[in-house]
């Protein structure tokens, strides 16, 4: 199957990546189906890509006219069978691996035979995902950056059994949704999260030890190495559940002590201070 064989885009999960990732294609000009486990999530998520849209038009980098073009191509789902109309369907949903298998297994069992199946994971296994379904040759990994809509890269990432039309397919995805690709084998952390993860929990650990206060550790990345935000800021953007996630799927994965994730990072996640999303992480949000 080639790019131009896709006519429908389905996008499991519509939360903050799930949101972008149908956005983006709607405004590409495929239609899409998102879909969302209950009315109120699907609302929220429907709302964040009515305001991203409508905030892109007040930057002036979307016409009203396309926004509303956008719009209109987009439906929002509760029913899983829905994207048994879906010729490419990226799961957008919370990065553990057996809430990802389940939902691959589902989409195998509904979606044509000729539909690509997608994972917007971060950290886990595409061979893995894959081997639940009954086309693994068809299953990839393509890792979007939030915000979806302004973040240029896309990490696609190859499965054993991924075929290279597949990988064919994805590239020219990329284009069409004008991000440039980089190509990892599938390993855990891909490439960014590989040297990305490690610098993270470091930060958490200089806090830890006291060698400096959250606020100065930002200041002196952002100064120093030019980042455009601190690892305190970052993880809270990221969100800390989400770090935790991938942090021990690497740990799993290696038995790395880079990976392991420091108690500090624990005890917020048990806390529910995931970062900007609960209104609470290293720093405080207003609502």
């Amino acid at each position: 199957m080639t790019l131009q064989d896709v006519r429908t885009v389905g996008v499991v999960g519509c939360g903050l990546m799930g949101s972008g990732i149908a956005e983006v294609c709607a405004r590409a000009g495929f239609q899409v189906i998102v879909r969302e486990v209950n009315e109120d999530l699907l609302r929220k998520g429907l709302d964040r890509i009515r305001a991203s849209m409508a905030k892109a038009v007040e930057r002036g980098k979307l016409a009203a006219a396309e926004m509303e073009a956008a719009w209109g191509r987009i439906r929002g789902t509760l029913r899983m069978e829905d994207f048994a109309a879906c010729d490419l369907v990226i799961e957008a949903v919370v990065e553990d691996m057996p809430t990802k298998k389940q939902v691959f297994a589902e989409l195998d069992r509904i979606c044509p035979p000729h539909a690509v199946l997608a994972s917007n994971t971060s950290s886990l296994s595409i061979t893995e995902l894959g081997s639940v379904t009954r086309r693994p040759e068809k299953v990839i990994g393509f890792h979007f950056f939030n915000p979806v809509p302004v973040m240029p890269l896309l990490e696609i990432v190859i499965g054993l059994q991924t075929a290279e039309e597949t990988v064919a397919l994805g590239r020219a995805l990329a284009e069409r949704l004008n991000k440039t690709v980089v190509i990892s084998k599938d390993r855990p952390g891909f490439i960014v999260n590989r040297l990305l993860i490690p610098y993270l929990l470091d930060a958490i650990r200089l806090l830890e030890e006291g060698v400096a206060t959250m606020e100065d550790i930002d200041t002196a990345i952002r100064l120093g190495l030019n980042h455009p935000m601190g690892p305190f800021t970052l993880m809270d953007f990221v969100g800390l559940d989400t770090l935790l996630f991938i942090a021990d799927a690497m740990f799993e994965e290696f038995k790395d002590p880079r990976y392991a994730a420091p108690p500090l990072l624990r005890r917020m996640v048990a806390a529910g201070w995931l970062g900007r999303k609960s209104g609470k992480g290293f720093y405080t949000y207003a609502a």
